[in-house]
């Protein structure tokens, strides 16, 4: 009988636990046992604070959607934070299923084999969708319970976090209408030989600042090519020193803060071939 069971008026599911603790105190005669018994009457004291919590797990589950509680919660004045994590250990349960049924029968998730704070995250973002049509979408800064659901779900769309979800948690996003990001491929970038013989090639220098490298690698490319050259965003390239730059992404981002380039980065990046630079 859970804890909080009433028949009209009268709190059947507390008169249940008192005659448990006054029968474990000794303090209930053999005739009241024998009568309570023959009702099907279980005295294991474990049963009876398992309830107990076990209706403050669903006082909990009712206002926050789930039982992957922090540990620091609470409901009915009870820790059932804390005692939820409690089960969640190897072994917990062993010998009692008809716990597990019972927790089970509450929330199916009630012990993910995720982080239950994502759990408590995606809980919420199924309630904030669930009259919704169309695919999710809840904006950073949308919080709930302290958490901000809109910024954990952009993190989840992500395609590097997407493909480090469970299975599991895959699945459950796109119950809700969440896909991941389309990957953005940047394209590769073209730069020409330089127009006029007898511009330095840079090769001779001795890169110190992250720019300078960049530069190197570039005349160090240009060097070994001939006519157009096409540099895809994960090339790397190799300088005389050792070190290693990757040539790629120094140009993309190079063109992106083209804005912040100062004059003579400008006609460095010029006189080695980059149209961008040179106009």
């Amino acid at each position: 009988m859970p804890y909080e069971h009433r028949e009209g008026a009268f709190p059947l599911g507390q008169w249940i636990a008192e005659q448990r603790r006054a029968f474990g105190a000794g303090q209930m005669t053999g005739v009241r046992a024998r009568r309570l018994e023959k009702l099907g009457m279980a005295w294991s004291a474990a049963d009876a604070r398992f309830q107990e919590n076990l209706a403050a797990a669903r006082v909990y589950f009712a206002e926050h959607w789930t039982l992957c509680a922090p540990r620091s919660a609470a409901a009915l004045d009870k820790p059932v934070g804390q005692w939820l994590s409690n089960l969640r250990r190897p072994g917990a349960l062993s010998g009692h299923p008809e716990w597990e049924a019972a927790l089970l029968a509450v929330d199916e998730d009630w012990n993910p084999e995720w982080p239950t704070e994502w759990r408590r995250h995606f809980a919420v973002l199924r309630e904030l969708v669930r009259d919704e049509e169309g695919p999710a979408e809840v904006l950073p800064g949308f919080t709930v319970h302290g958490m901000d659901v809109g910024k954990w779900l952009a993190r989840q769309r992500k395609a590097e976090v997407w493909a480090a979800l469970a299975e599991g948690q895959r699945e459950r996003l796109e119950t809700v209408g969440v896909t991941p990001l389309p990957v953005t491929v940047l394209p590769e970038v073209p730069i020409r030989a330089p127009a006029e013989p007898g511009v330095p090639t840079w090769s001779s220098m001795a890169p110190v600042s992250a720019f300078e490298k960049g530069v190197a690698a570039l005349a160090a490319v240009q060097a070994a090519r001939t006519g157009s050259v096409t540099v895809p965003r994960a090339h790397v390239e190799a300088l005389p020193d050792g070190s290693e730059v990757k040539l790629g992404v120094f140009l993309s981002d190079s063109k992106s803060r083209r804005a912040k380039l100062t004059v003579d980065k400008f006609a460095a990046l010029a006189d080695l071939g980059l149209e961008w630079a040179a106009a």
